[in-house]
Order: C-alpha cells, then structure tokens, then sequence
C-alpha cells in the first residue's frame, strides 16, 4: 500500500498554504502513535544520542545506530513521510562515503529522505546525494552537530550579515537539489522571508509561524524530556513524565506491600493437579 505522505504532496500543500507536521520518534512504538495522529512527517533525529542514548550531544552518535533507530521507525510508520538524520562526519569526509551511507538510510532503514546539517559547504555533497536517487531534507540555522563553531545553542541570523548568509546558504542547497529544509533557531521575520523565497517546503524549529510547518522533538512535547533546561520554542502539549513517574512509584508501593500481583493477576491450577504434583 503506498504512503498516503509523499514529497510531490508535501510541495504541492506548501504552495496551497496548507501547514505540514513534522515529530521525531525513536523507536517502533512512538512511531506507530506519531503516525496514528497523521503527523506528516517522522525524523529519526540524531538527537537520539541525548533524548534516548544518554549522550552528553548528538555528535557520538554513530550510522550504525541510526540505522538501527530508523528501521525500528520505519517498521511503525504507515503514512508518514519517514527522515533519517545522517549523524556526524557519516556526509563530511568524501562524497562517495555519503552516498554510501545516505543509500544505506534507504536500503536498509527504508527510510524515505535523509537530513544533513549545513550550507554552501555541502552542496556538492547534496547535490551527489541527489543523483544518486536519495532524497535529501537540509538543515540550517542553529546547527547541533557544529554547534561548538557557532558559539554554542544560539539562535542564528540576528544581524542582517549572517541572516543573509543563511539565505543565500538555503538557495544554494535548493539549486543543488533538496527536497526540504529545518529551520532551526532562526529569528521570525528572517525564517519568513527565507520560506518565501523557496519552493521546497521549509520546516521550522523556534523559527516562527511562518514557516510551511513545525518540526518538535517528540520528548519534549509530551513532557518526557530530562533536565532542568527546556528550550524557548518547545511547548509541552502533555505531562507524561509525571504520569510515569506516578505509575512507576504505585508498582514500587504496591510490589513491596504485597498488594501486586492479587489473585486476578494469577493463573491457577486445580486442586487435583496441585495433589498429584504435591504427590510426586
């Protein structure tokens, strides 16, 4: 059965003006919800090092397992478009070794689109991807894995320069082919005009209302998200965490008060079986 979410589709609704849903999920059975809720788009984000892995970044996380994480995706998603996030130097060191990994989202993972972070530097890159048949979403503005080089988790584009930079960065990875852009971390009015000068879809991370959709992670928005920082552009749409947390300590309660398991938890057996075995 073919997905009812395609690329064609997706560019044909941003040229209505309709708005597109992008979530991440990590495994089999967030993805099956994510899908269930007919969100558009599924990214199997490298942010699985810290959301899921326990990474201290996304830099450590390796294809290996995000080829492991999207397969898990893929096999939930019915609808949904599904984007592999192609992790640190797997697109950085030749162009041969990115298709090769791009190829391997796609053919091992059955993924539909792989992301890569960064600009002018990697159009060549994009645009070899491209031929190969791998459908590429870009990634500009605040960019994690080279967050170090942008002066840390800040928002990008806040002077008229490098504004204009990331523009000019979004067209070239247009002309070399893309299929979609993440907007990340982007001032408002900056991520609208660069919406608007595009023709492919651009999807937006605390980078205002004016992009052709919004892009979350899944943790965040459900409120399972760890630490004592949360972003300026998340918003929790539910409390998970605290109603894990609650149903985690009744189980504790009720294992050690011996009220867990009660007797319509328990399978049985006869009184006469119980003699024959109490007889052996």
């Amino acid at each position: 059965m073919p997905k009812q979410v395609d690329l064609g589709s997706l560019r044909a609704r941003k040229a209505a003006g309709e708005k597109l849903t992008m979530l991440t999920a990590y495994d089999c059975p967030f993805a099956q919800l994510v899908d269930e809720a007919g969100i558009d788009m599924v990214l199997v984000g490298d942010s699985l090092g810290n959301v899921v892995l326990g990474y201290a970044d996304t830099r450590p996380v390796t294809m290996d397992e995000m080829i492991h994480h999207t397969a898990a995706v893929c096999r939930g998603v019915r609808s949904a478009l599904v984007i592999g996030d192609m992790p640190f130097m797997s697109y950085n060191i030749t162009v041969q070794e990115a298709i090769r990994n791009g190829g391997r989202f796609l053919k091992e993972a059955g993924a539909d689109v792989v992301k890569l972070e960064g600009g002018a530097p990697i159009a060549d890159t994009v645009a070899a991807l491209v031929t190969a048949g791998i459908p590429v979403c870009g990634h500009l503005g605040l960019t994690p894995q080279t967050a170090s080089q942008l002066g840390g988790y800040r928002v990008q584009g806040r002077t008229a320069d490098t504004a204009l930079r990331i523009l000019d960065d979004a067209r070239r990875l247009e002309d070399a082919g893309i299929s979609m852009l993440v907007l990340e971390c982007v001032p408002d009015r900056v991520a609208a005009r660069i919406t608007a000068a595009l023709a492919v879809p651009v999807i937006g991370i605390g980078a205002g209302p004016s992009c052709d959709g919004q892009v979350l992670v899944l943790h965040d928005l459900l409120g399972l998200g760890g630490g004592d920082f949360t972003p300026k552009f998340v918003k929790p749409f539910g409390a998970l965490g605290d109603a894990a947390r609650a149903a985690l300590t009744a189980y504790r309660d009720e294992v050690r008060s011996g009220r867990f398991p009660a007797p319509e938890h328990c399978f049985t057996i006869s009184d006469e079986e119980l003699s024959k075995l109490d007889a052996e």
